[in-house]
This record gives structure tokens, sequence and C-alpha cells, in this order.
């Protein structure tokens, strides 16, 4: 694709659009939309701006496409795999001043929001009027809920209560030829065709940008428990999480973290934890509802399949306060992790049941290509984040060799039904690994749907394909 640079006479219609103070062109303006929190991948775009508007988007998205300059839409930059980054330069469009709630439904149970209100905002703002929002990624602090539509997330709550598609119910978009329309009703049910709302949702911004979003709430949960198990392996502890659904138990969070993760939080955040030295491994299961009886009824069903399984201990958390120390220690991997070693993330999904071989696999792999791991992740949905880190390995092998043993991984993952992203999405750095699990008949269907939204390739070009 022969993309254009962003002229003069371009930029003054650009400015003319958003107006000058949400037009960004100096190399100190441009840094912050250069990179996400993908490991250490840098692209500047040549030009960065804000509109505040659906008819701002519009008017540069028709112009882009008129003049054949790559657009990329940008949340809050927190992904994992690249996909905000404008790796072709052109109009990077930050979506961080659609930042109103526009109403909460109270009636209906709904909420209308623009895409860059940070999804805890949206949390609590739902909380106060006695209704649960449960998409609950780690950066929840931070990220913006078109984000979170934009690569399907999850979080830990997945497993009981489902993935962000069961929480949107409409989407304002704007495509790339600029006409602005919305994807499905404000209905539960919706069976009027092409489920396009459905569609938009982990397209990664490659098919248009979102502005407004209709979303389900809940009703709040009034009570939780939650239990922290310990196991001797890893695989002793993965083994647990399938059985404990056999019992009737359907845990509002059920997550897996390993010894080595554990260390690294204790040390990057002074966290007082007694680890005994025969821990291998911990589950961190919470149960939530409005009874806190029944609660400790369905804590007495899992702790046998707990001992079945070769647990050590449970450490049983019903305060406020010892539940948010077990929290803190799970949400703080990802940043101990981080601060701790060069290291790449993966984003592997297994049917639960398989989870034991999968992080059995990875160890091995890791063993034969001379590189450490270390994994945490949503065990409940079998949503594992392997953490791969480079510790002695030497430059020339974590360069050549890596991506070898990365790809052994995710041809293990595919082999056990799984898929090679969870919740992180494709964007720029998974895509080489497509093919593992897509045929190229389904490549095409999906290039094709593409190039109906999108016929000149510009928006978010690089991205999946």
């Amino acid at each position: 694709m022969l993309y254009q640079k962003i002229s003069d006479s371009i930029l003054a219609r650009v400015t003319e659009i958003v107006g000058p103070d949400n037009v960004f062109i100096e190399r100190s303006q441009l840094e912050k939309y250069s990179h996400d929190e993908t490991e250490d991948l840098i692209f500047y775009p040549q030009v960065a701006v804000s509109p505040i508007n659906s008819e701002q988007v519009s008017k540069l998205m028709k112009l882009c496409s008129e003049n054949m300059i790559p657009l990329t839409p940008r949340g809050a930059g927190t992904g994992l795999s690249g996909g905000a980054l404008a790796v072709h330069g052109g109009l990077l469009v930050s979506m961080e001043k659609f930042n109103q709630i526009i109403e909460i439904d109270e009636r209906n149970l709904q909420a209308t929001v623009e895409p860059g209100v940070i999804t805890e905002v949206l949390m609590n703002a739902a909380a106060e009027k006695g209704l649960f929002y449960p998409v609950d990624p780690s950066s929840k602090g931070s990220c913006f809920i078109g984000g979170n539509i934009a690569h399907g997330s999850g979080g830990p709550r997945v497993v009981k209560y489902g993935t962000i598609r069961e929480y949107i119910l409409n989407l304002e978009i704007v495509l790339p030829s600029g006409e602005i329309f919305w994807t499905g009703a404000n209905t539960l049910k919706y069976a009027a065709g092409y489920n396009l709302t459905q569609l938009m949702i982990g397209s990664e911004g490659t098919l248009g940008i979102i502005t407004k979003v209709v979303l389900k709430l809940i009703p709040q949960v009034t009570q939780s428990i939650v239990m922290l198990a310990s196991f001797r392996t890893n695989e002793e502890a993965c083994a647990a999480v399938s059985s404990i659904f056999m019992t009737g138990v359907t845990p509002s969070t059920l997550e897996f973290m390993e010894r080595r993760g554990v260390e690294w939080v204790i040390e990057y955040d002074n966290f007082p934890f007694d680890l005994k030295p025969e821990v291998g491994a911990f589950l961190m299961i919470e149960l939530d509802g409005d009874d806190l009886t029944v609660l400790m009824q369905d804590a007495e069903k899992v702790y046998p399949v707990l001992e079945s399984h070769g647990c050590l201990d449970v450490l049983l958390a019903d305060t406020a306060a010892q539940k948010e120390a077990i929290w803190r220690m799970r949400r703080t991997m990802p940043l101990s992790v981080k601060s701790n070693s060069i290291y790449k993330e993966e984003d592997t999904v297994v049917p639960r049941a398989e989870l034991s071989r999968l992080i059995h696999g990875i160890k091995e792999i890791g063993l034969r290509f001379g590189f450490d791991s270390i994994c945490y992740g949503h065990a409940g949905d079998g949503n594992l984040h392997v953490n791969i880190i480079k510790g002695s390995m030497s430059d020339e092998d974590w360069n050549s060799k890596l991506k070898d043993g990365i790809r052994e991984i995710f041809v293990l993952t595919v082999s056990l039904g799984g898929t090679i992203s969870g919740e992180h999405g494709i964007g720029l750095v998974q895509k080489e690994f497509m093919d593992i699990k897509y045929s190229e008949v389904y490549m095409n269907l999906l290039r094709g749907i593409k190039a109906v939204f999108d016929p000149k390739g510009i928006l978010n070009p690089g991205k999946i394909f």
C-alpha cells in the first residue's frame, strides 16, 4: 500500500477540523503517542490529534481516506499487542477527550458512554447506583472502554460474568469513508441480520472508530470471600481448576500464580507474605453473591476438591483488608515482572481442563530454548499469561531463537484446543503467528471483511494481517 505523507495543506485542514490546541506535531508532544505497553516498541506518528466529537472524527477519516494517509486510532495506550502504534506514521487519532459518561439508565440497567471513559471510572459510577460492570482488566485504573472493546477484553471475572462481548449492546462508529452509524439496538436480544456490534468487538481499530457505547449493567453483589490455596507444583494447581466447577460452584474469579511471580511481587512491592519453601503455585478463588452463608457453604464444597489435588493450605479472607491484600498480590504481578527483567508476554488460552498440560509444556519448551518464564492468569477460563524472561539468555539467542520458542508455545496451545490470544489481541506483534491457528480460507474471509469496511486500507494498517 502506497501511503502519503501529511502535507502542509493537509495539516492545515486537520487543524481546521479539530482546532490548533488539539493538534500535536512536535517530537516532545508525540512521544507519549509513540508507544504503548508492548515491551519496547516505538513508532512516532507524523501528527497526532485529539478530537472531541463524532463529527470531527468523521471529517478526519474522510480526509485521510481521500488522501491515502494512514490513520491509527488510540485509546489509553495500555495495550500489549502494539495495536495502538502508528507503524506507518501518518495521523494518530487519540480518543482521550471522549471521556463522558452520558447516561446511566437505572430502569434498563444500561449505560451510554464515550470510548475514552476509564474502565474503573465507569465501574465506580455504576456502583454508586447499586449496579455492577464486571469487565475488570488488570489496567482498569487507566485503560479506556473503547480499547477494551477493540481488544475483546476480559479480566479475572470472565469465569462467572463473561467477557466484554456479553455487555456491549450497541456502538456508534465512524467508517473510514466518514459515515457515522449505530451498529445495532439497545436491546438484550438481536436477530436482525448480521450482528455488526459483535463484529466490531475485537476488531482492534481496523474497521471503524467507536465514538459512543451502550453497555449492559447488572445488579451489584454485596458479599464476597477470597480463598488463597497453595500447591507444591504448577501442575497440581492447574489440575484442580476444572474439578472445582464439577462441584456446581462457579467462582467469580479463579486466578493462577506460580511461585516465582509471588517472589517477585514480595521483592517489588515489599509485600508482607509468608511464602513457605514447599509451595510452588497458588490458586486465588473468589466467591461472590448476596448471602454470606451461601458463600461459606460453597467454600466448604471447594475445600475437599483442593485437598484431592494436593493442596497444602487454604487461607480464607473474609475481611476487606485481607481480600485487598490478596488482590494486591495478583494485580501487582505484571508490574513486578516488567520491572525485574527484559521479557516478552504472550497471552495463551486453552480449555481449562488442559491448563496443566499447557504449563508443563511451556516449561519444557523454555528448557530446550534456554529461557525462563513466569506464568499467571485467569485459570478459571483457561487464559494463561506467559511472561518469557530473558535472564541469562544471550542477546543473540534472544533475538534469533526466541520467536521459534514462542511459535512452539502457540503450536502447543492450539494442539490443546486453544488459540493464540485470549484478551490481548493480535495487533502488530502476534500477526506472524496467525497461520498456526487459522487457515488461508479463514484469513481471506477476514481480509474480505476489512476490505468492505476500509477499501483503501488506511485504518490502523499493519495490524492483524
